[in-house]
């Protein structure tokens, strides 16, 4: 479906602020998506510019919303590499990436989770480089954390401890259920 005339300035700046009232976007990434529909590249960085002075459009913004969004699953590198695909500044993306594992460290460590805040600061310091004695030690941490989840979760579950169709027995296969 070909478009037949283009957007008027007002017309450009509305399609603009409805993207952005649904989430945060990057310069780049709202260019690229306004681009089909401005009259000229010199309309649609003009609109760019006047959102950003306004503060409606921060790249910066955008960074950290994402960075947050994607520290629940992935790590400091795939947060970069994802804010320059989307044409963040290094810099900025660089800055938000390492702030989101230290706010998330001090945040477990302010609900009493201080041995999983360590298994997070550990682990970015062996990422960038440190002695295997710290290596070592997040090794230990994950296997205590993994190890005590477990046997919460073996603790107070009811009834046989063998999974369907595993042929592995459990831990406590052998505790009677009196005991559990």
């Amino acid at each position: 479906m070909a478009r037949e005339r283009p957007d008027t300035p007002v017309e450009l700046k509305v399609r603009a602020l409805r993207y952005l009232a649904r989430r945060e976007h990057s310069r780049a990434e709202l260019a690229r998506k306004l681009a089909p529909y401005a009259e000229s590249a010199q309309a649609l960085a003009a609109l760019l510019d006047e959102l950003a002075g306004r503060k409606q459009l921060s790249d910066e913004r955008y960074a950290e919303t994402r960075a947050h969004w994607l520290a629940r699953k992935y790590g400091a590198a795939k947060i970069r590499a994802d804010l320059k695909a989307h044409g963040v500044a290094d810099a900025i993306a660089e800055r938000v990436s390492s702030q989101g594992r230290r706010a998330l460290a001090q945040h477990l460590r302010g609900a009493g989770k201080e041995a999983v805040a360590v298994v997070i600061v550990l682990r970015a310091k062996s990422e960038r480089g440190a002695p295997a004695s710290c290596r070592a030690a997040v090794f230990r941490l994950k296997r205590f954390t993994a190890r005590s989840r477990s046997q919460r979760a073996t603790k107070f579950s009811s009834g046989s401890c063998r999974r369907a169709g595993s042929s592995r027995v459990h831990p406590c296969a052998g505790i009677s259920a009196e005991r559990r």
